[in-house]
């Protein structure tokens, strides 16, 4: 995970605020949620990057007697998504582990189902999908929301009116995650791509957004190495401003919606 402390401190720090900001985690999980089978599922589910626990909510009020355990790399987030998932549960609260993702502290073939909803960007996504098709069983399923590269475009474009460094982290193409998914041991069945929208009241709060949930801590030579004067400041300032419409300031997520299922065997290289 890229600058895996600073994003875990960031998170834990955004615990109180995360549901504020989360607009687009309820709609990309609303979408994984109507990927999933409407039959009875059993066994255990994996909540991965759990965040305040809005997934846990989703899965137990739709399977009431599933095994829901909850991973996020922020302990905060942890034990208030574990709260949280009690409400639709018959099994009570889900169980917490505080953990990377790409390093699952879960035995070979323990799980039945892997969700993952805006937590990926975080991670390198062959370790993850290896760790996840490592955990599932044969046939069971993964469902993965995800950022893809069109996220973020406006902020992008006004960011290059003033330089060309890179201001927030990249996002993967969903052809190439189908690709990783597959060489990991799945079947994709679905991957489906939607640009949401959202609008701002101003610029201080679109850029807390993109702050609280972790998207702007760039690493590399790509970032900046130091602040912006008040010359280029006041341009990108502008630059953002002509595109408010009578909504607000806008900033697209290009949100990527996977579903797989584990296979016995991996795919050839």
């Amino acid at each position: 995970m890229s600058d895996f402390p600073h994003v875990r401190a960031r998170f834990a720090r955004a615990v109180d605020r995360y549901d504020a900001l989360a607009d687009v985690q309820r709609q990309v999980g609303a979408a994984l949620l109507a990927g999933l089978p409407a039959t009875a599922v059993r066994g255990r589910v994996l909540d991965g990057g759990c965040g305040t626990g809005h997934g846990l909510e989703l899965l137990s009020r739709r399977w009431p007697g599933i095994d829901l355990v909850a991973l996020d790399f922020a302990y905060p987030m942890v034990a208030r998504a574990r709260r949280r998932g009690e409400q639709g549960s018959r099994r009570g609260a889900a169980a917490g582990l505080c953990a990377d993702l790409q390093a699952l502290p879960l035995a070979d073939g323990c799980l039945d189902g892997l969700w993952s909803n805006l937590a990926l960007q975080w991670c390198d996504p062959a370790r993850f999908t290896a760790e996840a098709a490592r955990v599932l069983r044969p046939g069971g399923w993964l469902a993965v929301g995800t950022l893809g590269p069109g996220t973020f475009v406006e902020l992008r474009q006004s960011f290059a009116t003033v330089d060309r460094y890179r201001h927030t982290i990249p996002f993967l193409e969903p052809d190439a995650l189908g690709d990783i998914c597959r060489r990991a041991g799945f079947s994709v069945v679905t991957l489906q791509r939607r640009t949401r929208v959202l609008h701002y009241a101003d610029l201080g709060s679109l850029l807390a957004a993109v702050r609280e949930l972790g998207a702007s801590r760039v690493t590399g030579a790509d970032r900046r190495p130091g602040l912006m004067g008040r010359t280029a400041w006041k341009s990108f300032v502008e630059r953002y401003e002509s595109l408010r419409t009578a909504e607000g300031l806008p900033l697209s997520y290009d949100t990527v919606c996977l579903h797989a299922l584990r296979i016995a065997e991996r795919m050839p290289r």
